[in-house]
């Protein structure tokens, strides 16, 4: 099965701490990476990861909170430094792109390659990018600015071809990739093998959902539903619910109550408040709720 995983390079919140860096992440799948969010320090995470900045085409950037794309104009520069050719596309709110233009022209003249900004609607859920391999959509978020997330579907791959039935039935190679697209095979004799016994299954596809800042809602579940790994704000404890509410951030038992309501697979939590010390408080009280929740931390890497 080809890699799908998320790289953790930042997962705290707002405010900064020796402990943990603003939040972005590098979304891999199929050779390509994708970084979401970008956040101060973002650069430095991505030499410690030893991901390629050169790979890195797309940023998806959740809302316009500086703990969240104070780190994009910084490394567009180094991209130039780098030498650069190919086109960098940024998917943001509308607002991002004046700001962006205004940064590129003031402190990145004489870039090689163009930086393309694609305005996206947080108030609905839609598709905003699309290649041969996945899709990425926005999932509508509550925060106290325009706010989305972003989900990552893997497409469906073709079959697994049998080969002891292609070496039986002396099925030739050129066929191969007609099996896989679903014929059936005729033989010499005029019997036709029907093409559920010459292929098994691929694997279900994958998909990741990343839920940036947001107050707890209801209705999220629905649109993550079944996803094999979800992503979730977890700013505060139980304790500090109310000051949730006021900021639009969501405590670690109401991320788990999303992840238990739409039956994902597993459960990242993050963007930790810098009031913890050990966050090992909200792990608990996630898994209270759903058993197979996850910490973040800079430098983890989680399978899809």
């Amino acid at each position: 099965m080809l890699p799908f995983k998320v790289h953790i390079l930042g997962c705290g919140s707002a405010l900064p701490t020796l402990r943990h860096n603003a939040s972005a992440q590098v979304v891999e799948i199929r050779d390509k990476l994708f970084l979401v969010d970008c956040g101060e320090g973002c650069q430095v995470q991505l030499r410690r990861s030893r991901l390629g900045f050169s790979k890195i085409n797309s940023v998806f950037i959740s809302h316009l909170h500086g703990d969240h794309c104070f780190g994009l104009i910084g490394l567009v520069s180094t991209l130039g430094m780098l030498g650069r050719t190919a086109p960098f596309h940024v998917y943001a709110p509308a607002g991002l792109g004046p700001m962006l233009d205004a940064q590129v022209t003031m402190f990145c003249t004489g870039l090689d390659f163009k930086v393309v900004f694609h305005s996206i609607d947080t108030e609905k859920a839609g598709l905003i990018y699309e290649d041969r391999s996945l899709t990425v959509s926005t999932i509508p978020l509550c925060h106290r600015v325009e706010c989305c997330g972003f989900l990552f579907r893997e497409k469906p791959t073709l079959p697994h071809i049998r080969r002891d039935m292609i070496d039986f039935y002396g099925i030739p190679v050129c066929q191969i990739n007609n099996i896989k697209n679903g014929l059936d095979w005729t033989t010499a004799d005029g019997e036709v093998i029907p093409n559920s016994r010459l292929v098994t299954p691929s694997a279900p596809p994958r998909s990741y959902a990343y839920c940036s800042d947001t107050k707890y809602m209801p209705g999220l579940a629905a649109m993550v539903e079944g996803v094999s790994t979800l992503y979730h704000e977890s700013t505060y404890a139980e304790a500090d619910i109310q000051r949730a509410a006021k900021f639009y951030h969501s405590t670690a038992r109401q991320a788990a109550t999303v992840a238990m309501q739409a039956k994902v697979g597993k459960l990242i939590i993050g963007h930790f408040s810098a009031r913890y010390d050990n966050e090992r408080i909200l792990l608990d009280e996630a898994r209270d709720v759903f058993a197979n929740t996850f910490l973040a931390d800079e430098m983890e890497t989680f399978d899809i």
